[in-house]
């Protein structure tokens, strides 16, 4: 029978840069956690890397688009996948995290926008996008 350990204290570790809410933790490949966009009293397209081996926050790029209750699935080349949300209105946008170059691009928008979905890794590294909300509740599923 395997033997777990169980952690029952928190330990204190470095404070996130900017303030926010609404906003997806995604673990890197190399450990690393990538914090992008929220919501702090004012829309956030702001990301931070959190380290914790040092306990160490950095900014990292900046995301194109302002945005909060979204989805972030870690593909299987590494990338960060970054789906919807609001940001001015119901976004249709689509955006990926390299982390090996720091950098944020578009890809292909979604056909409806929405926040609250969910956003799932298939096998076939196809990202499944399904229900969510944009001014009624919604039984859309898409792939990417």
């Amino acid at each position: 029978m395997p033997q777990y350990t169980f952690f029952l204290e928190w330990t204190p570790t470095g404070s996130i840069i900017d303030a926010r809410q609404a906003r997806t933790a995604s673990v890197l490949t190399n450990g690393n956690v990538l914090f992008a966009a929220g919501y702090n009293g004012g829309r956030l397209n702001s990301a931070e890397l959190y380290d914790p081996l040092t306990g160490i926050w950095t900014t990292t790029a900046s995301m194109n688009h302002i945005r909060w209750d979204h989805t972030a699935s870690i593909l299987t080349n590494g990338k960060v996948l970054v789906i919807d949300g609001i940001g001015g209105g119901y976004l249709t946008s689509v955006e990926l995290y390299d982390p090996s170059t720091i950098t944020w691009t578009t890809t292909a928008s979604m056909n409806n926008g929405c926040r609250w979905h969910t956003a799932s890794v298939l096998r076939n590294d196809r990202v499944l996008v399904t229900a969510g909300y944009n001014d009624r509740t919604m039984r859309s599923a898409e792939l990417y």
